[in-house]
């Protein structure tokens, strides 16, 4: 089967391919979180419409056991895989260096394209070589918009950390916020340290970052609850992602707090706490849509010989505030496990 691999050095004029977006098509299997172990998802799901040659794709990311966005994430690529006639491989691992060694086993099979994240980009650049040099088109999604480019990722579907951080200061600002807490659930993220960062830049009010240990949510909510209780001027909690902010919606009642929380990113039990008012609103990345580009991204290429963004441009799926304004709209595919 033909690999041909467009280097990196040759101009493309860009393409988007939102016609492809326009097919999409909810896969029929449930979503489980990834694990260290590739598992292969495509079996549950029909071959699709595509009359194009089987192929097999890897998506490997760092998602983390219980963040159920990724969940979404893979839900937007097994719909691609299957109009697609893909069989897709998932694997995941938050330790970059196990991620690695994921990326690895996908060149080992010989896998026609590769997907990944890219949250701690060092730790990634050796296995993305190995992968370019064994002619395997690798795409990047959610993680890495300011690195892909360097590690020579043919395209990237995200939104731009740094720009949606200083989208939720300005947020903050317009709602009167002064004393704000970061909270940041994985250390050495750099994608999570650049939404905190932004909120920084825009943010007029006192900004700090809080750390805390992402896989073990008791010790989450005990930890934003000691930190409002020290300093009860606290009026904002912005957490990173849906589980961290209903988890920051306990410590606040724990810790007699009048502070409101703002988040990033959704699920269907975050959007009915935007409709009850508990949480203020969210920055919304769509990640059905970077799972979903990302493998028809790489079927585009294989077959047509498409760069979505012509390979010098990301393709930005966010950021977007979802509010009480617009929650119910959102929530009816939010139920589905889509948005």
């Amino acid at each position: 089967m033909d690999r041909t691999f467009h280097p990196r050095t040759r101009r493309i004029a860009p393409f988007v391919a939102t016609a492809a977006a326009s097919m999409l098509l909810i896969a029929g299997c449930s979503s489980s979180s990834g694990g260290k172990k590739a598992e292969e998802s495509g079996a549950a799901v029909s071959a699709g419409k595509a009359s194009t040659p089987r192929m097999t794709v890897a998506l490997v990311t760092h998602q983390a056991p219980g963040d159920t966005f990724w969940d979404i994430v893979r839900k937007g690529a097994e719909a691609a895989a299957a109009k697609d006639n893909v069989k897709l491989i998932y694997s995941a691992d938050p330790n970059a260096g196990n991620q690695a060694n994921l990326v690895q086993n996908a060149i080992d099979q010989k896998v026609d394209g590769i997907a990944i994240t890219l949250a701690k980009p060092d730790a990634m650049k050796d296995v993305v070589s190995k992968a370019t040099s064994a002619k395997i088109p690798v795409v990047g999604l959610n993680s890495g918009v300011s690195d892909w480019q360097k590690l020579g990722l043919m395209e990237f579907f995200g939104q731009d950390e740094t720009v949606a951080g200083e989208a939720l200061g300005k947020r903050l600002n317009s709602e009167g916020a002064k004393n704000a807490v970061c909270v940041i659930q994985e250390q050495g993220n750099i994608g999570l340290t650049q939404r905190c960062d932004g909120v920084k830049k825009t943010f007029s009010g006192k900004t700090e970052t809080l750390y805390v240990n992402g896989t073990d949510m008791p010790s989450v909510k005990s930890t934003i609850t000691a930190k409002l209780k020290q300093d009860s001027a606290i009026d904002y909690v912005v957490t990173l992602g849906a589980p961290y902010a209903l988890t920051a919606v306990q410590s606040v009642g724990d810790a007699s707090s009048k502070a409101k929380i703002a988040t990033f990113d959704l699920n269907k039990d975050l959007t009915g706490a935007i409709s009850k008012g508990t949480i203020q609103f969210a920055v919304d990345q769509q990640p059905y849509l970077q799972g979903y580009l990302a493998v028809d991204s790489l079927w585009l290429y294989k077959t047509n010989g498409n760069y979505s963004g012509g390979g010098e441009q990301p393709i930005l799926t966010g950021p977007a505030f979802v509010d009480k304004s617009n929650v119910d709209t959102v929530a009816q595919f939010a139920a589905k496990g889509t948005r």
